[in-house]
C-alpha cells in the first residue's frame, strides 16, 4: 500500500494538479480573508477569530477536492492501468486505501500553511493571545472531517466513469448535497431536526464549537467508510 500511496503522490506533484489545488486554496483565502472588503474579511471583522476562514474552506474544498481525486481511478480506466494495477499482489483494499491516503495527504498539505493565521489573529487581539484555542482547534477537527469525506466521495466517483470531468462533476454534486442539501431542505420543512442531522455542515458546525461529540465523530467516520466500501464494490465489478 506504501507504493500506491507514494506512486500517487508522486503523481500530483509530477502535473499542475498539486500546486495548482495548493495555489488556489492559498490564494482564494488569502484574498477574502485578508485583502478584499467584505463579510469575510478578518481585518474588517473588529474581533479576532477565524470562523470567516472556517465558513469559507469546505465551500473551497467543495471544488478543489474533487479536482485532486477525479483522475484516481478514472485515469486507470481511460488508459488501461486499472488491469495491471489488479495483478500486482494488492488487494483492492489496500489499493483504495492507497489513493484515497495520497489525495487526502495532498489536501492536508494545502491547510497546514493556513496555521499561520491562527498566530496572525493572536498577535491582533486585544489583549494579545485573547483567542478561543478550543474553538480553533475543534474547527480544524471538523475541516479535517470535511476532507476526509469529501476524498472518498471524490475516489468512488472516479471508480464511475472514465471521464475525469464526470467523475469532477458528479463529487462536487455529492458533496455539495451532503454539505448543503440537507439543511436547505430542512430549512424549508420548518428546520426539521432529523434532515439537519443528515447533512454535513450540521455535524460540521457541532464539532467547529469546540466540543468534540463522539457522534459527529462516527458520523463522518461512517460516511467516509461506506463511499469506501462502495468504491471497492465498484472495483470488484468492473
Amino acid at each position: 500500500m506504501i507504493s500506491i500511496i507514494k506512486k500517487e503522490f508522486n503523481s500530483f506533484f509530477s502535473s499542475p494538479i498539486a500546486y495548482l489545488v495548493i495555489g488556489v486554496f492559498l490564494l482564494i483565502n488569502g484574498l477574502f480573508l485578508w485583502v478584499l472588503k467584505d463579510d469575510l474579511n478578518i481585518l474588517q471583522a473588529g474581533f479576532a477569530d477565524l470562523s470567516s476562514y472556517f465558513f469559507l474552506a469546505p465551500w473551497l474544498f467543495l471544488f478543489l477536492i474533487p479536482a485532486i481525486t477525479m483522475k484516481s481511478f478514472a485515469d486507470e480506466y481511460q488508459t488501461g492501468t486499472i488491469e495491471l494495477l489488479k495483478t500486482q499482489p494488492l488487494s483492492d483494499w489496500q489499493i483504495i486505501v492507497g489513493k484515497y491516503l495520497a489525495a487526502l495527504l495532498l489536501v492536508c498539505i494545502a491547510i497546514l500553511p493556513t496555521l499561520s493565521y491562527t498566530y496572525t489573529i493572536y498577535a491582533l487581539a486585544n489583549p494579545i493571545g485573547g483567542i478561543d484555542f478550543g474553538s480553533i482547534a475543534g474547527s480544524y477537527v471538523g475541516l479535517f472531517c470535511i476532507a476526509i469525506c469529501y476524498t472518498a466521495i471524490g475516489i468512488f466517483t472516479s471508480t464511475l466513469t472514465k471521464n475525469q470531468i464526470v467523475a469532477f462533476i458528479a463529487a462536487v454534486f455529492i458533496c455539495f448535497l451532503l454539505f448543503y442539501g440537507f439543511e436547505a431542505a430542512a430549512t424549508t420543512l420548518d428546520n426539521n431536526r432529523t434532515l439537519q442531522l443528515l447533512g454535513l455542515n450540521e455535524h460540521y458546525k457541532s464539532i467547529s464549537r469546540g466540543v468534540i461529540d463522539t457522534r459527529d465523530i462516527l458520523y463522518f467516520g461512517s460516511l467516509t467508510f461506506f463511499f469506501l466500501f462502495m468504491t471497492k464494490q465498484q472495483l470488484r465489478n468492473e
